[in-house]
């Protein structure tokens, strides 16, 4: 099994930045991503679908790929599915949510902000989570509605990003937020407009290192790890549009294959 790949799967392109982390600190691995660009967003859809979608996206990696862990890419899909996806399947799955721990124990302002989807904020974990780690804080949650769209159909850069974030962004700068949690993959890709939009004190945290280095320790402990003397492969597969893809890909060196799916 340790030559096996490692499945990665998002509602779309935002777990891309979560398979660039984990090729970076796994580079002898070799890896899957699926793309699931035609059912994104997944946060404003109900925890039922939530789940049949995480369930065929698992069972299209282990099937087709023979893959040893998979990633949920997703915070959405990690929140409403990772629980019955680890009792129902033998490999180890590695799921991701928002960075509140570290914004909350570093804050200054004692304020943070949160960017996530519907389905996150609304979820139990995420509840159980915030509730832990910031009973003595400002938090100001916020709806992304748009922003996965937007990026999906190739907006990131666009004027009505710049728009959606101010919008956004707006109640948390006047609350004096000094950290900004980052609650979905796709927002990684925002990270430089948020820069420009955001005061110069303001920290943004996302989860792709953590989860990158949560994967080495998981492979590790199950004995999973490719020991190998070359770098792995690495193969994308998407429902959507190729375009999106290599934009965000540039000159990685990956297979990329479109799927009826």
């Amino acid at each position: 099994m340790s030559s096996k790949p490692i499945g990665i799967f998002d509602s779309g392109v935002g777990g891309l930045s979560i398979w660039k982390e984990i090729r970076q600190l796994l580079p002898l691995e070799s890896t899957l991503y699926l793309s699931d660009s035609k059912h994104a967003p997944y946060g404003p859809k109900g925890s039922k679908a939530i789940l049949e979608l995480s369930i065929k996206n698992t069972e299209y990696l282990i099937d087709h790929g023979g893959c040893k862990l998979i990633v949920v890419a997703c915070n959405t899909a990690t929140t409403n599915a990772v629980d019955y996806l680890r009792a129902n399947y033998s490999v180890p799955f590695i799921g991701i949510e928002p960075a509140i721990k570290p914004a909350a124990l570093q804050s200054k302002t004692k304020a943070i902000g949160i960017l996530a989807t519907k389905g996150t904020l609304s979820s139990r974990l995420f509840h159980k989570t915030s509730q832990l780690y910031s009973n003595d804080l400002v938090v100001v949650e916020q709806v992304g509605n748009g922003i996965v769209e937007l990026i999906e159909k190739g907006g990131l850069y666009s004027k009505a990003m710049r728009i959606l974030l101010s919008t956004y962004l707006a109640p948390m700068i006047k609350a004096k937020i000094d950290f900004l949690v980052l609650g979905c993959t796709h927002y990684h890709f925002l990270t430089p407009i948020l820069k420009e939009l955001l005061p110069n004190n303001v920290n943004i945290i996302d989860s792709a290192e953590a989860v990158a280095r949560q994967t080495k320790s998981i492979l590790e402990l199950n004995k999973l790890s490719n020991n190998g003397v070359t770098n792995g492969e690495s193969q994308l597969y998407t429902n959507g549009e190729h375009t999106i893809l290599n934009d965000l890909l540039k000159s990685e060196n990956v297979r990329l294959e479109k799927l009826d799916f």
